[in-house]
């Protein structure tokens, strides 16, 4: 890498590869899906391209992200490594910490994606199911879904399968939810349509909770 704090320290070092302004953003969208250069462009609002580039040659150099032949074989895409996926667990913890810098909601935030909300669900949610099931979340016209099982919890945009319900609200209220904060109960919140028992077991809520 280019910069260095030069420090025989873990997170110094960890913070030579990844600490970088976009380089956790990027992380972020790969752990969404692979995707292709211009999709990495779209999901990262506010980037400039060669700034993009960039970050993407110094995480493929540091052994972070690869790029693959795409399953059309027409481009590349670029993926994690085993190792770069390894991130997710920092990340989560991040996205875990960062609840009561949330709690405002978007205030002056000028972006958000539905598709952002992959990550943040499955750090938030984990653990708190108490039964199968596979739930989608409606934003902006855009779903995502969360299969729940015994193993845990696998969010990811919706594969055109058969949900148990679908949850409609803005963003912000989804992360609410998921982080505990705001509660099912509370009139004109969410739209439920379907099994609203699969949707308050996977908030971890029952009715009359709050």
């Amino acid at each position: 890498m280019s910069r260095s704090y030069r420090q025989y320290c873990g997170l110094a070092r960890a913070l030579d590869v990844v600490g970088d302004r976009w380089n956790l953003l990027i992380v972020r969208q790969l752990l969404i899906a692979p995707a292709r250069y211009r999709e990495l462009l779209d999901g990262l609002p506010g980037v400039a391209t060669n700034l993009l580039a960039d970050r993407l040659r110094d995480l493929e150099a540091a052994g972070v992200v690869e790029r693959r032949l795409a399953e059309d074989a027409n481009a590349a895409v670029y993926a994690l490594t085993p190792w770069g996926a390894e991130l997710r667990g920092p990340i989560e913890g991040l996205v875990r910490w960062s609840t009561p810098l949330m709690v405002t909601g978007p205030a002056d935030d000028d972006y958000f994606r539905a598709d952002w909300l992959v990550v943040p669900l499955r750090a938030l949610l984990k653990g708190s199911s108490r039964r199968s099931s596979t739930v989608g979340i409606a934003v902006d016209d855009e779903l995502v879904q969360v299969r729940t099982t015994r193993s845990g919890v696998e969010v990811r945009p919706h594969d055109g399968g058969e949900l148990d319900a679908v949850v409609r609200a803005d963003g912000a209220i989804v992360l609410g939810l998921a982080a505990g904060v705001l509660s099912l109960d509370t009139p004109g919140l969410v739209e439920i349509e379907g099994d609203e028992a699969a949707v308050r077991s996977l908030f971890g809520q029952q009715k009359g909770d709050r």
